[in-house]
């Protein structure tokens, strides 16, 4: 697995002020609303349900015992059933994706979102971003409710912005394959071009959604949000003017010796 470290920002014209709000409001979610995870109703209330999503009603269910083991032999837990959501069931494709089921969870896509975000942001500008953003979690959604919109998956809950982060870096490997990552892979910091970074990424999705047992990651929404990401970047800078690294690093040297 390839995990960013840092990438190359030099031509970086503006404050990311949509990427940075995105990640604070994540947080102020998990924080406050969620009760740093432990406010199950809210969570169960405003999670994407994939039966809900399909038949465009709210689904609620009881609360249920189920044994499990664990070290200290079985052991009996309480399952939450899913809670009335006061919203149209369809917003909590929108809801969901500012929720987190853990702190790791949500250290984990923040830490993409700030590394890969910020350069997408510069290309779209700040309200194409944040529209880029958001249609990509959404079709991210959509690409996990449909394989699951029957049998006992139906009733499972799903949450988090790893499909709108996947969208993310689909845009980055469409708008910036060659630029440098600084990643940890193998054990080993070294930098790659951006179209590795992502793309051994991307491939691990694959990889993970054929392997059966996908241990609660949608990597289907990953992969719906990435395909989306990788589409949508050409449409969404029309219109729109970039630098690479390389030419504004370039621009920036013949203005000092100007």
């Amino acid at each position: 697995m390839v995990f960013p470290l840092d990438d190359d920002n030099t031509d970086r014209v503006s404050f990311p002020i949509v990427n940075v709000a995105l990640i604070v409001v994540n947080v102020l979610v998990f924080v406050l609303l969620q009760g740093m995870g432990n406010n199950m109703g809210f969570t169960y209330a405003f999670s994407t349900v994939p039966a809900e999503i399909s038949t465009g009603l709210d689904v609620v269910t009881e609360d249920r015992t189920v044994r499990v083991d664990s070290v200290d032999g079985p052991q009996e837990v309480t399952v939450p059933g899913l809670q009335e959501t006061p919203i149209p069931v369809y917003l909590t494709m929108l809801t969901s994706m500012f929720m987190h089921g853990g702190v790791m969870h949500l250290l984990g896509n923040m830490w993409f979102l700030w590394i890969f975000g910020d350069n997408i942001e510069n290309d779209l500008g700040w309200v194409r971003y944040l529209l880029f953003y958001l249609l990509c979690g959404i079709i991210a959604s959509l690409a996990h409710v449909l394989p699951n919109m029957t049998g006992p998956s139906s009733t499972i809950p799903s949450l988090g912005a790893s499909g709108a982060i996947s969208g993310v870096m689909g845009a980055y490997l469409v708008l910036h394959p060659h630029r440098r990552v600084t990643v940890l892979l193998l054990r080993v910091v070294t930098q790659v071009p951006g179209f590795v970074a992502v793309g051994l990424w991307f491939v691990f999705q694959i990889i993970s959604s054929l392997g059966g047992a996908n241990g609660g990651v949608a990597y289907g929404a990953h992969i719906g949000g990435f395909v989306a990401g990788v589409v949508l970047a050409k449409p969404f800078m029309i219109g729109r003017k970039r630098h690479s690294p390389e030419a504004w690093r370039d621009r920036r040297h013949v203005n000092r010796m100007a």
